[in-house]
């Protein structure tokens, strides 16, 4: 029986389920090899555990931080046995996610008060930065919200053209320019359609080179700065899209972006063609940046708020 109460729907459930399956199944067997033999945990099996959750993509630095509190209970408590130390563990990582992911959003909310909301999101390419787009705005069309695409990514026609066809199979409109366009004037195209339709969401995509950080920085200012002549103060979000198969590339990319711009939230995608699901409890805790969004499948409900209770539910299933 799960430690948690349930609180999204069967089918989400259902879905986060499989789309963490084989990080599951990956992670259970190499914990089964670490305790195998043993009755208590000692030295031997955290050191065990150690190379599990390294091995898992957790990352190094949030290993050791879960490593030491567990040791911390085990010192307190004297003595449990392996048996436990699924529980500790669960327990333990739910605490780690809580420290930033505050809340516990069962489904797609814009806050009360400005609009339209601003999310400028930014990714390298290949990540399903587009693809999340799509899906974010058919997910804020269900909710009743009216949403408005910007393709500021113009060095990439594909680029434009991608998320021309989310925007038509959505059906929300998109402001574009022709390849190769300054960014900044679609961003400040979007900001004004925006402003004009009574949108309460506009979407605005970027470009997703790292090859020069300075380069991408500046861009990224440029585009911040250009907005905030039709509106003050935007965007309200900034939304990094990292590919969870990639395991520590993720965090590469999100180290170089957090330096780059102010990354207000997190999506986490393909978690479900990996077993490398922890990647999603190392960047959160490395970063202290909220994980908003986790993408566990390929159809347009399979992209999901995250919700760390559900994730750890499903994560030790």
């Amino acid at each position: 029986m799960s430690l948690f109460k349930n609180i999204f729907s069967k089918e989400k459930k259902e879905t986060l389920d499989k789309g963490l399956e084989k990080s599951n199944t990956s992670f259970f067997n190499k914990l089964s090899k670490a305790v195998a033999g043993k009755s208590t945990v000692d030295d031997e099996v955290l050191d065990d555990l150690e190379d599990v959750l390294i091995a898992s993509d957790v990352g190094v630095d949030t290993t050791l931080k879960i490593i030491k509190r567990i040791e911390e209970r085990v010192a307190k408590d004297k003595y449990f046995g392996t048996d436990e130390l699924n529980r500790i563990l669960r327990e333990e990582i739910a605490a780690l996610l809580a420290l930033t992911n505050a809340g516990n959003e069962t489904d797609f909310n814009i806050p009360e008060g400005r609009r339209p909301y601003v999310i400028m999101v930014v990714g390298v390419n290949g990540v399903g930065k587009t693809t999340t787009i799509g899906k974010l705005a058919a997910q804020f069309k269900k909710k009743g919200l009216k949403v408005v695409l910007g393709a500021a990514d113009t060095f990439r026609a594909a680029a434009i053209d991608q998320l021309q066809v989310w925007a038509d199979r959505v059906d929300v409109p998109i402001v574009k320019q022709s390849m190769g366009s300054d960014p900044a004037s679609v961003a400040y195209d979007t900001i004004q359609s925006g402003v004009s339709q009574n949108a309460d969401v506009v979407i605005i995509d970027t470009a997703g080179r790292l090859h020069n950080k300075v380069n991408l920085m500046n861009e990224l200012t440029k585009i911040k700065r250009v907005m905030q002549k039709v509106t003050p103060d935007v965007p309200d979000e900034v939304l990094l899209v990292l590919d969870g198969s990639t395991g520590q590339n993720a965090f590469e990319q999100a180290k170089q972006f957090t330096k780059a711009t102010e990354v207000t939230s997190l999506a986490i995608t393909k978690l479900d063609g990996t077993a490398k699901g922890g990647v999603v409890i190392g960047i959160s805790d490395q970063f202290q940046i909220p994980v908003k969004y986790i993408g566990v499948g390929e159809k347009i409900d399979d992209l999901q708020v995250f919700n760390k209770i559900e994730f750890v539910d499903s994560f030790f299933k």
